[in-house]
């Protein structure tokens, strides 16, 4: 997430003060990623010492106002007509926990599926009763059409882990029956790898989106 570029778009509406910034943040995004006043305030020297933003006198309560520069205005173009790069992903920890669980010893894996799948779901429906409600209120400026844009967002974006969650253990079911039937197998080894394919198979829950 970029609070910098985010700083600057919201000062290019007009000059603003530290914690007026904050709250215009979050109530474009639904306070989906608070801010507290001293990461602005953090972000706002930085703009100010790279030339893109500078201090703008006071308002009548005293606050320092903060405007956008020339340089900051072409960094906002840049931001805005550039990609999000995806070539070099965030670290995921769901995806990491995963890879780590694939035969760690003492660790069920269906279980840790089952676990993050249960509260995936749980937040997909926090998330859809937060777009019912913006839409039963109608929005009617940007920010509530902004707003609207991030909780869709949140909803597709756990829609698809919920899809990758029943993938991971789609696969794992797969390779435990091939294991399972490996003419090189130990009895016990094909046992043991039938059990949890059955029982993975059995404790899927039905999940209808």
């Amino acid at each position: 997430m970029s609070i910098r570029h985010g700083l600057l778009a919201l000062l290019e509406r007009g000059p603003r003060y530290g914690s007026q910034l904050r709250t215009e943040f979050e109530s474009r995004t639904g306070s989906t990623w608070p801010l507290n006043v001293g990461q602005v305030y953090t972000t706002l020297s930085r703009l100010e010492r790279d030339g893109m933003v500078v201090q703008d006198g006071e308002d009548d309560a005293g606050h320092a106002l903060y405007s956008i520069t020339d340089d900051g205005r072409s960094e906002l173009l840049s931001w805005f007509g550039t990609p999000v790069d995806r070539s070099n992903p965030p670290r995921d920890e769901l995806a990491i926990k995963l890879a780590m669980a694939v035969g760690a010893p003492g660790v069920d894996i269906r279980a840790v599926i089952q676990a993050q799948r249960h509260h995936t779901l749980k937040a997909m429906q926090e998330y859809t009763r937060l777009k019912a409600q913006a839409l039963t209120a109608a929005p009617a400026n940007r920010d509530d059409v902004a707003w609207l844009l991030v909780v869709e967002q949140l909803i597709f974006q756990a829609e698809a882990e919920a899809r990758w969650l029943d993938h991971c253990e789609s696969r794992l079911v797969r390779l435990a029956e091939a294991a399972a039937t490996e003419p090189e197998a130990r009895p016990g080894r094909a046992a043991a790898a039938r059990g949890t394919a059955r029982a993975a198979a059995e404790a899927r829950p039905r999940t209808g989106h």
